[in-house]
C-alpha cells in the first residue's frame, strides 16, 4: 500500500509545488492539501494520512497547534514540520507537540523524499542546521535530579535527538535493536513520555 501524505501550507504556490513532488514518487500518494489549521482539522481526520507536512506560520492557529490537535485525532500519523524557522524555542515546541521531524523550506525535493523515507523507517529527520541546534542544546542541558538516566541512556537519547534510526544506534553500540528498544522504553518511563520527539524535547527543556 502507498504511504498517504497530506500538506498543511497557506502558500498556495508552494503547496502545489510540494504536492507535485509526490506525483511521480514511488510508494507515495498525496491525499490532502490544506491551507490552515482549521481546514486541516476538518478534512484530514477523514483522509487518515500516514504523514502530515505542516508549516509553522499558518493563519489562525499556527502549525505547532495544528500538530498538537491533529495528533489527538490521528495518533498513528507522523508529523514533519516544513518551515523557515530555525530558533530553538519553535523546534522544541514542535517536538513537544508531536512532530517527529523538522525540515527547513529550502530543502530540496530529494531531501524531502529522503526525510519521508526516514520517517517510515522510524527515524526523526532534521535539516543539518536544525540537528546542530538540537545537539548543542542537548549538550548544555542537564536533567533534573529525579530523572536519573544512566550514561548509556543519555548517549542513546542524544543519538535519538540527532535523528538516528534504532538500527543505527544499535550498530553504534554493537548491540541488538531489541536491546536498544529496551533502553528506549526505560528512557520513556523515566521521562514520563510516549514518543522519541517528546523525550528529546522534555530532556532539552529541563
Amino acid at each position: 500500500m502507498k504511504t498517504k501524505i497530506a500538506i498543511v501550507e497557506d502558500n498556495q504556490g508552494l503547496r502545489e509545488t510540494i504536492g507535485s513532488w509526490f506525483t511521480d514518487a514511488a510508494g507515495l500518494v498525496l491525499v490532502g492539501s490544506s491551507n490552515s489549521t482549521e481546514e486541516a482539522l476538518r478534512e484530514l481526520p477523514q483522509l487518515q494520512p500516514d504523514i502530515v507536512l505542516t508549516d509553522i506560520n499558518l493563519p489562525g492557529a499556527d502549525g505547532i497547534e495544528c500538530v498538537r490537535k491533529l495528533k489527538a485525532k490521528l495518533p498513528a500519523a507522523q508529523f514533519l514540520m516544513l518551515t523557515i524557522y530555525e530558533d530553538a524555542q519553535k523546534i522544541f515546541a514542535a517536538l513537544e507537540a508531536g512532530a517527529t521531524g523538522y525540515l527547513l523550506k529550502r530543502s530540496s525535493r530529494d531531501q524531502l523524499l529522503q526525510a519521508i523515507s526516514d520517517l517510515k523507517a522510524g527515524g526523526s529527520p532534521m535539516s543539518a542546521q536544525i540537528a546542530r541546534k538540537v545537539v548543542q542544546s542537548f549538550q548544555r542541558a542537564q536533567p533534573e535530579p529525579d530523572i536519573a538516566l544512566s550514561p548509556r541512556e543519555a548517549q542513546i537519547l542524544q543519538l535519538l535527538a540527532e535523528g538516528l534510526l534504532y538500527k543505527e544506534i544499535a550498530d553504534r553500540f554493537n548491540n541488538s535493536v531489541y536491546t536498544i528498544n529496551a533502553h528506549i522504553r526505560r528512557i520513556y518511563e523515566k521521562l514520563h513520555v510516549q514518543s522519541r520527539s517528546q523525550a528529546v524535547a522534555k530532556f532539552l527543556r529541563l
